[in-house]
């Protein structure tokens, strides 16, 4: 059965273009286009869409304002279609926290540019937005399922009395779950370091933005760049890994080229090596949403090295793939809903 996907945009060109892209593929159809939010929110209730694309500079209600209402009235899976200037990087960085599953930048240049360029992204992207459980209602915190109980891997035979970094992990669905944990973290919690996938060019607006709701500072994170208490760092680029070197005294943020790692970079395997290699028992480690199964190996490696290691539950998470991935691993300590690891961590902090 075919992905049915909605095109909201207030450009016909732009319309045309993405149609164009989504036309050649077997397993998506677009159902409809809408220039507007009071089109699309007709065609919504009339087509019934597996999809939406959603630009967010549109006339009358803005593509944030459309989403928010979508998000609370009608939850559908989203796509936000953005351009890359600092005006729709931010933007973008809102729809992702209010909801969205993902988002497809628009090149600067002509249309042609971008029919050249896309490669198959934005199809992509709507097959991943399509097997999120946006549309599923959210299973109650006690109904969490038992095979992720089941999966809890053995305590390790080392642990910490002190937790000194925080390493976090998270994909498709990310920058909503981490809003909700970050906003959790104490002022001065450990050093936290984190990958999430996501276009480079969106990383700064996420990281602006959550360093505007959260009490620790969140920044970029920098090459050799010392991680201190009450600061949380963000992988910067698609182009280079970001590891933790150090320890003593204390942790140092490395980026540093190579190929993809479990085909991302940056990776979350890559990082979460980095930190069982320097950090050990005293370190926490968080998988979050994601597809497919970057971090598992890693979350493992710290499980081994002593650290405390925590997967998201399925009912709460976007995409299940990087979570159950870990848990299948045994690399998880603790299988729990997305708003019980914040209180988890700092009690692991302060214990």
């Amino acid at each position: 059965m075919s992905i049915r996907v909605l095109i909201v945009d207030d450009s016909a060109t732009m319309r045309a273009v993405l149609t164009q892209l989504l036309g050649g593929e077997r397993d998506i159809e677009v159902v409809g286009t809408a220039a507007d939010a009071m089109e699309a929110r007709v065609k919504i209730k009339e087509l019934d869409p597996d999809v939406v694309t959603l630009d967010i500079e549109m006339p009358g209600m803005s593509g944030l304002e459309f989403l928010e209402k979508l998000m609370r009235l009608r939850p559908t899976p989203v796509v936000i279609v953005s351009g890359l200037t600092q005006k729709g990087a931010d933007a973008t960085a809102q729809a992702l926290a209010i909801g969205a599953i993902d988002c497809y930048a628009k090149p600067d240049g002509s249309a042609g540019a971008l029919l050249k360029g896309d490669n198959g992204e934005l199809a992509s992207r709507i097959r991943v937005a399509a097997s999120s459980r946006r549309r599923t209602p959210t299973a109650p915190l006690s109904a969490a399922p038992s095979v992720a109980a089941l999966s809890v891997a053995a305590p390790s035979a080392v642990r910490h009395g002190k937790t000194d970094l925080i390493a976090i992990g998270s994909s498709t669905g990310g920058v909503e779950a981490l809003q909700t944990l970050l906003t959790e973290f104490p002022e001065d919690c450990p050093p936290t370091v984190i990958v999430q996938h996501i276009n480079a060019n969106f990383a700064g607006a996420v990281a602006r933005r959550l360093d505007g709701l959260c009490r620790p500072r969140v920044q970029l994170a920098d090459a050799d760049l010392p991680l201190r208490q009450g600061h949380i760092y963000f992988a910067p680029t698609n182009e280079l890994h970001f590891r933790v070197t150090g320890g003593n005294p204390g942790f140092v943020a490395k980026l540093r080229q190579g190929d993809p790692i479990s085909g991302h970079r940056p990776s979350v395997d890559a990082l979460f090596q980095s930190v069982a290699d320097v950090a050990g028992a005293r370190a926490v480690g968080i998988l979050l949403t994601g597809m497919g199964s970057d971090g598992a190996n890693g979350l493992l490696a710290m499980h081994r090295a002593g650290a405390f290691t925590i997967a998201q539950d399925q009912a709460s998470c976007t995409v299940f793939g990087m979570p159950r991935a870990a848990i299948a691993l045994g690399a998880a300590s603790q299988v729990l809903p997305l708003t019980q690891i914040a209180s988890r961590v700092l009690s692991m902090v302060t214990a």
